[in-house]
């Protein structure tokens, strides 16, 4: 088996999330976005497919990196493809990115399921069929009836708890929001949270991520007395040095790295500074599947938990088959979103969530998306 083509095919489809001047999502008015799907074919009829941003995997990276690399080899050989594309990120002048990596490895990988007619969890090692999630919000925003105040996060907590959820996390305030960032504000937050919810549900905080240590430190220490879970990315994470010092002076689990570039590679080094108390890798972040994979071991090696960052297939998969994580990241959040309403390209949504809180693993082959061509193909606006 070889294959034969790598395409790109772009299409329109209705949402009603909006991303502000920082880059965060909101609820907003319907509008229409654009998606990609990435399409790995062979010369026996299979087929493989990503879904991504149309930016990430533009035609320059498509023509000059995917397809010198992947076209006339072995689809099954995804170690190898995998590290023949990172040999080519460094004379790329960063063009190729850890995401483009990763669509492209995602596609392999449910090229292979659908061949076999496995689910990829299952390849990876399938460890269960289900798993817990928790309810990751939305950033807080400045809408009446949203996230505007910490009383309307300890509502809309309520409502996750109604829904299932066993757990919650919050994203605060961020620019560009006229308030942001606060201390203070996320410090209520946090507490209005857990006064609704009681003592029962896990709670974690993703903060804004370049505050200084000393804020942080603050932050941390009101979340000890919340009995929170863990407390992610409130600075820059490049700073390695900073996670080693708050680690050493909290004793809530600090988690990371969950944005900070290096593959498999950087998170060992936060394990051996012991900058983090829980491993972070989401499928997007690491470059794929198989180097998500990698940390989540690498944790293991050490006694240590990898949350994987981040809703969707790809991470799903990884959850299903690994031991170490004690949930899968189902958002993002908002009162105003139904997140249960599938988006227009698939015929429902990869990760449908029981009263009890618990997620069931895909049982499609692949990576478990139930894709609606027709639709694509009435909708598309351009095909490299």
């Amino acid at each position: 088996m070889k294959i034969t083509s790598v395409d790109v095919t772009v299409f329109t489809y209705p949402t009603r999330r909006v991303s502000d001047s920082a880059g965060h999502s909101h609820p907003g008015e319907e509008s229409q976005a654009k998606m990609a799907m990435l399409t790995i074919a062979t010369d026996e009829g299979d087929k493989g497919y990503a879904f991504a941003p149309p930016e990430v995997i533009r035609p320059y990276i498509v023509n000059s990196f995917f397809r010198k690399v992947l076209i006339g080899q072995d689809p099954f050989d995804r170690e190898r493809l995998w590290n023949d594309l990172v040999h080519w990120q460094r004379g790329s002048a960063h063009q190729l990115s850890d995401r483009a990596l990763a669509f492209a490895e995602q596609a392999l990988w449910d090229l292979a399921g659908r061949k076999l007619n496995m689910p990829v969890y299952k390849l990876l090692g399938g460890y269960r069929d289900k798993v817990p999630a928790y309810g990751s919000t939305m950033c807080g925003d400045e809408l009446s009836g949203g996230l505007s105040t910490p009383e309307e996060y300890g509502q809309f907590a309520e409502k996750l708890v109604a829904r299932g959820y066993k757990a919650i996390k919050l994203h605060t305030w961020m620019p560009p929001v006229s308030f942001a960032p606060s201390t203070t504000m996320d410090i209520r937050a946090c507490a209005a949270v857990r006064e609704a919810v009681g003592p029962d549900i896990a709670l974690m905080l993703d903060g804004y991520h370049w505050y200084s240590r000393s804020d942080a430190l603050t932050i941390g220490r009101a979340l000890e007395k919340l009995d929170f879970t863990w407390f992610e990315e409130p600075m820059e994470e490049q700073s390695m040095s900073s996670y080693v010092w708050l680690a050493e002076n909290l004793s809530i689990d600090v988690i990371g790295p969950e944005s900070l570039s290096g593959k498999h590679y950087s998170r060992a080094d936060w394990v051996k500074a012991g900058a983090c108390d829980i491993l972070r890798a989401g499928v997007a972040g690491v470059g794929g599947i198989g180097p998500c994979m990698k940390v989540v071991h690498l944790a293991e090696s050490f006694g240590m938990d990898c949350e994987v960052h981040g809703n969707g297939a790809p991470n799903l998969a990884v959850v299903g088959a690994i031991r170490n994580c004690r949930w899968y990241e189902r958002g993002l959040l908002h009162p105003f979103l139904d997140y249960d309403e599938a988006p227009a390209y698939l015929n429902q949504i990869v990760d449908p969530m029981d009263a009890d809180g618990l997620v069931s693993l895909p049982t499609l082959p692949g990576l478990g998306e139930d894709i609606n061509f027709s639709y694509i193909e009435a909708h598309t606006v351009s095909r490299d």
